[in-house]
């Protein structure tokens, strides 16, 4: 009988440990991997990887605010000109698209976009967001939200609607497709008017929908824009529109500005161009040039209605005075060039300084140019007038009205230059030489019959917060002593005198109101220098008030063609339309003294 091989046995228990040993091994290198790797993963490469998974779920959405209001009143009544309207934007994420082709023709038949189209950019790559409509109503809002297709949203956003029409267009300005303010006031107000965005960070499940209980949402409010009410009188507005539109179209002129302001705060009551457009239109308008608000944004040479400054710094210089006679000789040689009266002045003769505004007198404003210099047009008359024109009628430089694109004008400098200053000089006296705007002469003529301040043209009598609370403009005074009182209460029948004389029908009863003004007829320059002799801008500058003037009045009217000089066949009856108008709508308090 044979043995057991005891060691054949053992290596066989041995060889089974051994195995075991290896396998055991191997799972623990293998846990080890994966423990090792885990870590990596979790703790080292942490947020690495959790930005990438969030990558495909993670979007962040920014919540428009609401636009500010813009109200103005009429009778008392706050009315609003400008609100906003809920329009809705589709968008859609391409990659949730499975089905373009079906997805498009269904849009197509609510939005009445064209199917091929959206179908091309539902296939669009490399992009998370292509936008398929905009301007869609709320209507149109809940059909496509009922479709429920993955991929597919919407996002409301305010549009601009304009309740009053074309009304004050120009300067209100208009908001483009972006959210931006271009324009007007639109622009120069749009921070505080489009208000703070909120956020919206929002995780996503595999069809794009966000997850509204996932703790990684987080969402900020939007803040509403501030709510504007303007100093505008709307129903002189419509009227001084409905009056410049006419006049325009009856002189046969390129176009016209007016504005209306109250003297004694610098508030604008109105303010027109012509031709407008209307703002909920904005991108049909071919013209880009009618977005602009002329009576800020275009200066022109004035022409004569700059002899009622001229005569205000002379009489506030001390150089004349209110009853001073002089010799006019017709004309004056300055620089090589005759300065001659634009009408017929009768010749050389005595004349007066009421004289110099009643005929419009060229040779009369250079007299009072040469005063300022002892006699003669030198350095320092120059140097006065400058300081007139810069530091106390502020010419030169944009008044800071809320409005886009405004412009300051130019003034010469008044140093020696060797190309004929004191000709220059004499021509600023009468308007030429020099530009500025409607909303120029009317705060610089308001200064010169208000006593001497200077406020600041402005169109926000208030503003309104999300959280109601209301802020008042207050009037900002930009100069003081302008001129002094005495010199506005002599400036004022100096321009009455000019109404009277020019047999404006109906005439104006001045026992009951003060009514003054002055015409201006200024040559246009040529682009390459000198000036067209058969073309001409109208111009005229005056106020209507009771005891003191309650409204200055500014017209340009570009090239009218109705014959006659541009300032009293074009101008000056637009001045007495609106002037007449203020007076029988009750709107001018009577004199009680």
């Amino acid at each position: 009988m044979a043995l057991p091989n005891t060691n054949s046995t053992a290596n066989s228990a041995a060889l089974g440990a051994h195995r075991v040993r290896l396998w055991y091994g191997a799972l623990l290198l293998i846990i080890t991997i994966f423990g090792v790797r885990l870590f990596y993963v979790q703790i080292i490469r942490y947020s690495h990887y959790k930005s990438a998974a969030l990558s495909d779920q993670l979007k962040q959405y920014e919540i428009p605010a609401n636009r500010g209001i813009i109200s103005a009143r009429d009778s008392g009544q706050l009315i609003p000109v400008v609100l906003n309207q809920k329009l809705y934007t589709l968008y859609a994420d391409p990659v949730y698209i499975k089905n373009p082709d079906t997805v498009a023709n269904k849009v197509s038949a609510i939005t009445g976009g064209s199917a091929s189209k959206l179908a091309d950019m539902l296939r669009t790559k490399h992009t998370r967001y292509v936008v398929l409509g905009k301007k869609l109503s709320g209507d149109q809002n809940k059909r496509l939200l009922a479709l429920k297709y993955p991929g597919l949203g919407t996002q409301g956003q305010d549009f601009r609607t304009y309740p009053q029409g074309d009304l004050a267009a120009q300067l209100l300005g208009f908001v483009d497709d972006g959210g931006q303010g271009r324009y007007g006031l639109e622009q120069a107000l749009d921070q505080q008017l489009k208000g703070i965005p909120g956020q919206l960070r929002a995780i996503t499940d595999i069809r794009g929908v966000p997850l509204a209980a996932s703790r990684d949402n987080t969402e900020v409010a939007a803040k509403k824009g501030d709510d504007i009410v303007l100093t505008l009188d709307l129903a002189i507005q419509q009227q001084v529109q409905t009056i410049l539109q006419k006049s325009v179209q009856s002189t046969k002129a390129s176009g016209g500005s007016v504005v209306v302001m109250d003297p004694r705060t610098g508030a604008v009551k109105a303010m027109a161009n012509y031709p407008s457009y209307d703002p909920a239109k904005y991108n049909e308008v071919e013209n880009a040039k009618l977005f602009a608000n002329a009576a800020v944004s275009e200066p022109i040479e004035v022409g004569s209605i700059m002899k009622t400054l001229t005569t205000a710094a002379a009489l506030d210089k001390g150089v004349i005075a209110p009853s001073t006679t002089y010799y006019d000789p017709s004309s004056w040689l300055v620089n090589g060039f005759r300065i001659t009266n634009i009408e017929e002045d009768g010749g050389a003769g005595t004349r007066s300084v009421a004289d110099i505004l009643n005929f419009s007198l060229n040779t009369g404003a250079t007299w009072e140019l040469m005063q300022l210099g002892g006699g003669s047009i030198n350095e320092k008359a120059r140097t006065i007038w400058h300081d007139y024109l810069i530091n106390h009628y502020l010419f030169g430089k944009p008044t800071g009205i809320e409005q886009g694109y405004e412009a300051g004008g130019y003034v010469p400098d008044p140093a020696e230059n060797g190309a004929g200053i004191n000709l220059t000089y004499a021509n600023t006296t009468f308007g030429q030489a020099m530009t500025a705007t409607p909303i120029q002469m009317a705060a610089a003529i308001a200064a010169a019959v208000n006593g001497g301040t200077y406020f600041q043209p402005h169109l926000v009598d208030q503003t309104i917060a999300s959280d109601g609370t209301v802020t008042k403009k207050a009037p900002k005074v930009l100069a003081s002593n302008v001129v002094s009182a005495k010199v506005s209460q002599a400036l004022i029948p100096l321009m009455q005198n000019v109404i009277n004389k020019h047999n404006i029908i109906p005439a104006f009863d001045q026992s009951q109101y003060i009514v003054g003004g002055k015409t201006g007829t200024a040559q246009i320059a040529k682009p390459g220098g000198g000036y067209y002799s058969d073309k001409f801008n109208g111009t005229y500058l005056g106020f209507v008030g009771g005891d003191s003037a309650q409204y200055v009045i500014a017209v340009f009217m570009d090239k009218p063609t109705n014959g006659g000089y541009a300032g009293t066949a074009a101008a000056q009856p637009v001045f007495a339309s609106i002037a007449h108008m203020l007076i029988d709508e009750s709107l001018v308090t009577p004199k009680t003294k």
